[in-house]
């Protein structure tokens, strides 16, 4: 997160009337927002889109004062606020028909410079990449919503007006634009002021947020409250709960004494509760689907009330979503594992646990769960539509693309298990992947025995054999099942027991670094952690490809508050074809995540290969040194050298975080020194060349030369200085808690 700190308020409102004719529409309006996300919520009518206009210069202001980072825009020409850094989002979208996707960007891409391009935009809404070339008018309503929203982006603005932005639109879509405005708050470069009716989105969104009633912001209020207070929702915005539909956890008002609440008598068996409108009606609501009813509908027992996590987002406070209790999913082809499934459910139940059976079946037939297939089958990018298909290949990839999307919405996960073969094993492997490191993680599977490689990653998780195909109950299949089940109950109930704790001690914790070793690069990591570990937990990562995956895994996670990426040889690997290779998102997290980053040049001197035998025919004559029977390095030539450098320093131009780049000029590893079998000052030039001429350098983003070989301690003791300046600069008050 950028922490520069701003002198003056990204929007500040006072005094604001606006009339239309003799209809006094907005009388007197304050609002301030300093960073972040802001939502003001209201009824229809309540002048909440003249606020926007207003704010864009649209509607003529008759008295007050509007400020733009404290510079007056009252009364100044749309165009003029739209330059000097306010984006805006209206109601409707306000499309040309006639323009194509890729038309609309490209006009709106001109306007400010920034680090939104329509480039970023296709990765952020791959469907817009899909539909380049089709007019405004061809979109369907949530493809028309990407589009405005990604309009507005282009301009780069410091300030971003979004009226209704998810108004009409698909539940997956809002879920989509809801984590677009959290991510937006996070990033910290732009604050957005954002017109919502949808309760859920305005309070999961916003920290705070402002009622406007009758033209005027009628209170602030912190958005847990607003989102617990159903009789507050009922008498300020006319919105409320349908009867019987009370939330599983109720959390108090902010301030206000807990009382407890009369629990009716529950029934000694399991009932279902189905609502025919699992949301609110309006005049435009069409018939709600059969398997929407079914996927609403909730789960009472004598042990445990459940309720699909889809249909809950819409009727939870924020904080149940976020903190609420901890649950174990159960997850698996329900339409041929349920027996085994629903056995394991039980023995985790019976631990105390409270748990969600979750049907990722691809076969479209209806099971008894708590979340549907159908339900999960909603959060893939083109619905159910490309997740019940005949092709069985991209239904398992559709609908494992879907659970991952699902599950990285999900807050209260306490562990996820799963039980199958090969296909279950590739449904569930990249939702866990897609969780934190230290959230349990079981697959209980006849592939368990064999290369796990492909479903663990560089995920913590765990793989069991389960001896018998899991196909029926019997008596191996039973005591293994139940081995599982237990084993992940114990490793959640052990982690939820530690979580008080590390939460009491996290003010006295020391921040987690990632720093990436290899072998020819030891004596400098061995220096850098002596020298950190009084003031950083250290944590050492082996550059074999999967162990940079890991690092930049745990900074996804947060769970990294700064990066020392000495050793980027798995980019050798990726690019020559190595055994060790990197992925194509290689520092996509430090892009991502903008935490500080010290790279360097690391053993970018080598590709490595197996035993001598197995070195591809094309590389035959090259220079190889044999570390050991079965790893031969290979070294990078003045080609190879310039192609890493023109690789490495396009990934270092997207990166917004402090950064700072060490090259060491008297060779990048232990191998790569005057006197040793891969010195090569040429192949060394050319790599330092061309970073030097890629990379664009500024205050932020640095390349800098030292004389050393990199396992010199003067150069170990430069990149330490480098990293306490960075980190004391941006982030000294980062604790990790973990």
């Amino acid at each position: 997160m950028n922490e520069v700190r701003r002198t003056a308020a990204a929007l500040e409102v006072k005094g604001l009337d606006v009339y239309y004719g003799h209809s006094h529409a907005l009388q007197g309006v304050e609002l301030s927002l300093d960073a972040g996300v802001f939502s003001v919520v209201g009824r229809n009518g309540m002048g909440k889109t003249t606020l926007c206009k207003a704010i864009m210069g649209l509607v003529r202001v008759s008295g007050g004062s509007i400020r733009i980072r404290g510079e007056d825009i009252t009364r100044r020409p749309p165009a003029h606020i739209a330059r000097l850094g306010v984006g805006y989002v209206p109601q409707g979208r306000r499309l040309w028909r006639s323009l194509s996707v890729d038309e609309h960007l490209r006009l709106a891409g001109g306007i400010r410079s920034g680090a939104w391009t329509v480039e970023r935009v296709y990765d952020t809404f791959p469907r817009l990449a899909e539909r380049k070339g089709h007019g405004g008018g061809q979109l369907s309503g949530g493809e028309q919503q990407m589009l405005a929203i990604s309009r507005a982006l282009l301009t780069n603005p410091q300030l971003l007006i979004m009226d209704e932005p998810t108004e009409g639109l698909a539940p997956v879509i809002v879920a989509q634009v809801e984590e677009m405005l959290l991510r937006l708050g996070e990033d910290g470069d732009m604050s957005v002021l954002v017109i919502e009716q949808n309760i859920g989105v305005a309070t999961a969104v916003s920290r705070n947020v402002a009622i406007m009633v009758n033209g005027r912001i009628n209170r602030i209020i912190d958005s847990v409250r607003l989102a617990a207070d159903r009789d507050l929702q009922q008498r300020l915005l006319g919105v409320g709960l349908h009867a019987g539909l009370e939330p599983d956890v109720d959390v108090p008002a902010a301030g206000a004494e807990t009382r407890p609440a009369q629990q009716p008598a529950r029934p000694s068996g399991p009932i279902r509760i189905y609502i025919s409108n699992p949301t609110p009606p309006t005049r435009w609501s069409q018939p709600v689907p059969i398997a929407r009813i079914e996927a609403a509908a909730r789960t009472l027992s004598t042990q445990v009330a459940r309720l699909d996590e889809t249909a809950r987002r819409r009727r939870e406070p924020v904080t149940t979503q976020t903190a609420g209790p901890p649950v174990v999913l159960v997850v698996g082809t329900l339409d041929t594992k349920g027996t085994e499934l629903r056995f394991i459910r039980d023995v985790i139940a019976e631990s105390g646990l409270r748990t969600r059976l979750v049907d990722v079946s691809t076969s479209g037939r209806p099971t008894s769960c708590d979340v549907s297939a159908q339900e999960i089958a909603l959060n893939h990018g083109r619905g159910g539509s490309a997740v019940f298909g005949s092709d069985r290949g991209a239904a398992v990839t559709a609908m494992a693309d879907a659970f991952a999307n699902w599950l990285r919405r999900q807050g209260n996960v306490a562990g996820v298990i799963s039980a199958g073969g090969s296909g279950a094993a590739s449904l569930v492997a990249p939702g866990m992947r897609a969780l934190p490191v230290g959230v349990p993680k079981l697959i209980i599977s006849s592939v368990a025995s064999g290369d796990v490689g492909p479903y663990v990653g560089p995920a913590d998780i765990t793989m069991m054999y389960s001896v018998t195909d899991v196909q029926g109950l019997n008596s191996i299949s039973r005591a293994v099942l139940a081995n599982g089940a237990n084993a992940l109950a114990g490793m959640v109930k052990a982690r939820l027991d530690q979580r008080e704790a590390k939460e009491r001690a996290v003010d006295a914790s020391l921040p987690a670094i990632g720093i990436t070793m290899f072998g020819v690069t030891t004596p400098a990591v061995q220096k850098i952690t002596t020298d950190l570990r009084d003031d950083f937990e250290c944590l050492v990562f082996h550059a074999t490809g999967v162990g940079g995956r890991s690092m930049e895994k745990l900074v996804d996670s947060g769970q990294l508050a700064g990066v020392i990426d000495l050793t980027t040889t798995e980019v050798c690997d990726l690019l020559m074809g190595g055994v060790f290779p990197a992925t194509e998102d290689r520092f996509g997290a430090i892009i991502r995540s903008r935490v500080p980053y010290v790279g360097s040049v690391g053993a970018l001197d080598m590709v490595n290969f197996g035993a001598p035998d197995t070195i591809p025919e094309r590389y035959r004559g090259r220079k190889f040194h044999v570390h050991n029977p079965q790893v031969t390095l290979m070294r990078t030539t003045v080609d190879e050298n310039e192609r890493m450098g023109r690789w490495i320093g396009e990934r270092l131009n997207q990166m917004d975080g402090p950064v700072r780049f060490f090259i060491s000029e008297g060779g990048v590893s232990a191998l790569d020194r005057q006197g040793q079998p891969f010195w090569d000052p040429e192949a060394d030039a050319t790599l330092f060349r061309a970073l030097e001429r890629t990379v664009r350098q500024t205050s932020n983003r640095q390349l800098i030369r030292v004389k050393n070989n990199i396992n010199d301690s003067e150069f170990a003791s430069t990149i330490v200085s480098a990293f306490k300046t960075l980190f004391g600069r941006t982030g000294a008050r980062r604790r990790m808690a973990r």
